[in-house]
């Protein structure tokens, strides 16, 4: 995946998209799928309410 996909510039200040793995920490992201966020790092799986 592109870098410049998983962050927002603005001016000078850089903001995340997506949520980061609360497991693997700094660097992760996780993948937004329709009922949950997954890592495909640790497999760390996060359901959300629709």
């Amino acid at each position: 995946m592109q870098v410049w996909k998983l962050y927002k510039l603005e001016g000078e200040k850089a903001t995340r998209l997506r949520r980061e793995c609360p497991r693997c920490g700094r660097g992760y992201f996780m993948a937004e799928h329709k009922n949950r966020l997954s890592c495909g790092n640790c497999g760390y799986t996060m359901y959300t309410k629709s």
